[in-house]
């Protein structure tokens, strides 16, 4: 099964790769108190935005995402390569380094 997914990005991972776009870091403690831009932590939270083809095996036969467009995930602190493009910065990582993926 091939998933072709083109995002708004225009950048299309290859193989078991995927291209997640980090959620925003919050503003406020649970106190109240607002974070200047240095104080606040990466968020280790995504939206996936684009997924691979999937990795190809030994046999010639390529493996299935257990992650899908739109799925929210958490993912490891150094996961990743950081890109920009169109003013947004994504990650394109492995989907090794997702974590798990957010239900609400």
């Amino acid at each position: 099964m091939t998933t072709k997914t083109k995002s708004k990005a225009n950048i299309r991972p290859l193989g078991d790769r995927v291209l997640v776009q980090r959620v925003e870091a919050e503003e406020k403690t649970a106190g109240g108190i607002l974070l200047p831009d240095s104080a606040k932590e990466k968020p280790k939270e995504g939206k996936i935005v684009a997924i691979g083809t999937g990795k190809t095996l030994d046999n010639g036969q390529k493996t299935t995402f257990s992650v899908k467009v739109g799925d929210r995930v958490l993912f490891t602190s150094y996961a990743g390569t950081e890109v920009k493009a169109l003013g947004t910065e994504y990650l394109v990582m492995r989907e090794d380094d997702i974590l798990g993926v957010i239900e609400d």
